[in-house]
Order: C-alpha cells, then structure tokens, then sequence
C-alpha cells in the first residue's frame, strides 16, 4: 500500500512538474515572441522615422539651394543693374556739366529753334554751378551770334544741362542731366552691359 501511494505521489508530481514545465515554456515562448514583434515593430518605426526625416532633410536642401541660387541670380542682376545705371550717370553728368560742351549744345540747339526764321528771344534755365561759366555768355556773345535776346536763370534744381524755350511759346526743350540721362540711359545699356559683362 505504501508503495502504490508512493508511487501514486510520484506520478502526480511528475505529471504536474511536466505541466508546470510546459506552461513554463509556452508563456517562454509567448513572451519571446511578442519580444520579437516589439522588436519588430520598433525597428519599423525607427526605419520609417529615419526616412522621414531623411526627406524632409532633403527638401530642406532642396529648397535652400533653389533659394540660394535664385538670391544670387537677382543680387547679381541689381549688382550689374547698378554698375551699368552709375556708369551711364557718372558719364553723364560729367559731359552735362561742361560749360564748353553745353556752350556749342546750347548754340546748337538755339540755331535749331530759329533755323529759317526770323530770330526768336529764347529763355534758358541752367545749373547754378554753372552761373560764373556761362552768365555773361548767354548775354554776349550767345545773343549776339543769335541776334536775338537770349535770358537765363540759373536754379539749383538744375544739376547738369539746361532747358530751353521760345519766349511765349508755352513749350520747352529739355537738356537736363535727368532727362538727358533717361534719354540716353536705354540705347547704353546693351552696349554697357556687353562691354562690362560680357553678355
């Protein structure tokens, strides 16, 4: 009797020892592969975080160097603009505040408003930088060759060149330096710009 219940001990421990051994090893091997689909799936993630930001790494380039690259074309065209607009300005300026060359402009164009008429009194307005140069030339030696009277003033609004006008007409020509250089300014600037630049 004692063995049959020793035995019958055995057996029952054995049996539960294998049943505790084999939910042992399947909550084992749940926890492993839940583990691995964890795994897994941080991986995945991780990936699809690595290629995001890898995207959006590289638009950012992207869009930078299509920044870049359209600031540096408009700086380049306002530097080229610039260098052509100062050019044309300087060079101007400096021609329109020339007594002598206004002297035979002014003679020029004062012959050109009488050209087949009777002599007609012309009004000038001229720099005042330019009222010691060319005063007592309008008055002498301008009326006299245009045996007419001649009249100038002088304003500081006026920085190169003049205007002119038939006395009474309502109308007048203007030389200045402005409208001369606005003139001018469009028929220099291929011609500048290929010589300066190239293009």
């Amino acid at each position: 009797m004692q063995d049959k219940l020793q035995e019958l001990t055995d057996r029952l421990y054995n049996e539960g020892l294998n049943k505790g051994k084999e939910e042992g090893e399947r909550i084992l091997l749940e926890a492993r592969k839940k583990a691995d689909e964890i795994t897994a799936s941080a991986k995945e993630e991780a990936d699809r975080i690595i290629a995001e930001a890898q995207k959006q790494a590289e638009e950012l380039k992207s869009k930078v160097a299509s920044d870049l690259k359209t600031a540096s074309a408009q700086c380049l065209q306002a530097t080229r603009q610039d260098v052509e607009n100062v050019l044309s300005e300087v060079k101007t300026r400096e021609t329109l505040s020339d007594p002598d060359f206004l002297k035979k402009l002014i003679t020029a164009v004062a012959e050109g408003l009488s050209a087949g008429q009777q002599a007609r009194d012309l009004d000038l307005v001229l720099p005042e930088t330019l009222r010691d140069s060319l005063e007592s030339w309008v008055q002498g030696e301008l009326s006299a060759k245009l045996k007419s009277s001649v009249s100038a003033s002088f304003s500081k609004k006026v920085a190169g060149g003049f205007t002119i006008a038939p006395r009474g007409d309502g109308w007048y020509l203007s030389f200045t330096d402005e409208s001369f250089d606005a003139l001018i300014r469009e028929y220099l600037r291929p011609v500048t710009r290929k010589l300066i630049f190239g293009k």
